[in-house]
């Protein structure tokens, strides 16, 4: 494994460490109360790089999330990714190419 692949996995390791202590403070509440908890902690102190990142692993399946931080999913926000923040903002992928072509 590169230096890189350690980072990456390291990272990914501590996101989904991070999520389950938030998770486990939680369970002690009631469903909708953790649930509702989990995702105004993420909302509110995760950057959107580390939301991205967490829902591209939540995505693939791969991570072993609590069962909280999964239900809780559905109401984190979802950052939009490099090229739809673009797009939103009226920049385009021929955009970009044509101004790097003059």
């Amino acid at each position: 494994m590169s230096h890189d692949e350690d980072h990456i996995t390291s990272t990914r390791e501590k996101l989904v460490r991070m999520a389950n202590q938030i998770a486990a403070f939680f369970h002690s509440k009631s469903r909708e109360e953790g649930i509702a908890g989990v995702a105004e902690h993420i909302n509110k102190f995760w950057e959107p790089r580390m939301r991205r990142q967490f829902f591209e692993m939540l995505d693939s399946g791969t991570e072993n999330f609590d069962e909280l931080v999964v239900a809780a999913s559905a109401r984190i926000k979802r950052p939009k990714s490099p090229e739809q923040a673009d797009m939103s903002l009226g920049y385009s992928q021929t955009t970009q190419a044509e101004s790097a072509a003059h």
